[in-house]
């Protein structure tokens, strides 16, 4: 048995955020049916770079699914939806809050058509407040969520996330709503509305540099590679690249202070404590600076791995898919597409013992299943033609109707 075998979760999503929060209820084994626009989800556009016509942003976020198109703009591709979410579990959106109301697809017209119905939202600002009806994107929210303002160096201009963290962020958030509302339908038997937004995304993130600004009133500053609240832990150079260290107390100082040969520095005031060497850490980096680049970041790793310090490489991608535990940690999955071949993609970060998510099917082409999803409704083939022809629904699978 899968973990969500037995639910059944309409798409409607599209970008990042979405497809990522459904990606991970399909690995899951969720039955997911991603409902498209006649134009298909956008990123199927986006690139390059692009495999066999298919874009790569698009591939990454959507794999397990079944593809039909809908447009929901007509009455019949309306009813199509609503003869779905009859039998649905789940609902996810990410359009701008609003849009569905105005489908006449909104959250009063789901439950009331399937009280057990869970509806998930996500958008940049959420469904109420201020900015809930502006547009949002990842960039956005993490300007204004705070995150640019302590990510890059002090002194150099605002610098982004190299991840798209608020995108990724809601979809997770979204995710552990839904999971959460499910758990509580099984004692009430009634869905609810799941609302997950980028900005909060960010915010909820904050945790230690919020608080520390609730305390103090003192905006938390860009540090780079370093940390606020822990010396050293952070990128450093060595002869021949860099690596990262995480000295997070006073015994693995200790031990870095022996390895480096400065013992002295160890029963320094200023920097026998975490705290006297947050405080001084303008005058301390440097030190270990200069003696960390008179080896290689090979010499460095391993002599910290001795000693029981964290430490690691600061890997490029290629370097990081050449790593075994990743291949062991199975973080790499390949399946086959129907026009790329073998494709590759990213494993599952979550591992259950006893329920396991599997990566068992590629990204769909757009309406690859529609023909599908449109007879178990009771469809029939002269009436799914009309459909095409009218351009309320649409395939690519260039199997034949009958």
């Amino acid at each position: 048995m899968k973990a969500l075998e037995g639910i059944k979760v309409l798409d409607l999503t599209r970008i990042l955020s979405g497809p990522y929060c459904t990606m991970f209820l399909a690995d899951m084994g969720a039955d997911v049916i991603k409902i498209e626009p006649p134009g298909g989800d956008d990123t199927r556009k986006w690139g390059p770079p692009f495999l066999e016509n298919e874009s790569a942003y698009y591939l990454s976020v959507n794999r397990n699914k079944k593809s039909i198109v809908l447009n929901l703009k007509t009455d019949e591709g309306k009813k199509i939806f609503l003869d779905l979410v009859k039998t649905a579990d789940v609902v996810v959106e990410n359009f701008r809050p609003g849009l569905m109301e105005r489908l006449g697809l909104g959250y009063d017209v789901l439950s009331e058509l399937n009280p057990k119905i869970i509806l998930a939202s996500i958008s940049g600002f959420g469904q109420f407040g201020k900015y809930s009806r502006e547009p949002g994107y990842d960039v956005i929210a993490q300007g204004m969520g705070g995150l640019m303002s302590v990510t890059g160096e002090e002194g150099r201009p605002p610098v982004k996330v190299g991840f798209s963290m608020g995108d990724l962020g809601s979809g997770m958030w979204a995710i552990i709503g839904i999971l959460t509302a499910l758990q509580v339908r099984n004692k009430t038997n009634k869905g609810q509305w799941v609302d997950a937004s980028l900005l909060d995304t960010i915010i909820g993130w904050q945790t230690y540099l919020a608080t520390g600004f609730f305390a103090t009133g003192e905006n938390p500053k860009a540090l780079g590679n370093a940390h606020p609240s822990i010396v050293p832990y952070q990128v450093f150079k060595s002869s021949d690249g860099y690596f990262n260290i995480g000295v997070a107390n006073e015994k693995l100082w200790e031990k870095t202070c022996d390895l480096l040969n400065i013992q002295h520095i160890k029963v320094d005031p200023q920097y026998a404590t975490n705290a006297a060497r947050v405080k001084n850490r303008d005058q301390l980096i440097p030190l270990l600076e200069s003696i960390f680049m008179k080896n290689t970041t090979k010499h460095w790793i391993s002599k910290f791995k001795e000693i029981g310090i964290p430490v690691g490489p600061v890997n490029t991608f290629s370097d990081l898919y050449e790593d075994e535990h990743v291949y062991d940690r199975e973080m790499v999955q390949t399946v086959q597409h129907p026009t790329i071949g073998e494709l590759k993609l990213t494993g599952i970060p979550v591992k259950l013992s006893e329920t396991p998510g599997e990566v068992y099917s590629a990204p769909p082409l757009l309406g690859e299943h529609s023909t599908e999803i449109l007879k178990s409704l009771g469809y029939s083939s002269d009436e799914i033609e009309e459909l095409y022809k009218n351009n309320v629904s649409y395939t690519t699978n260039t199997v034949s109707v009958n």
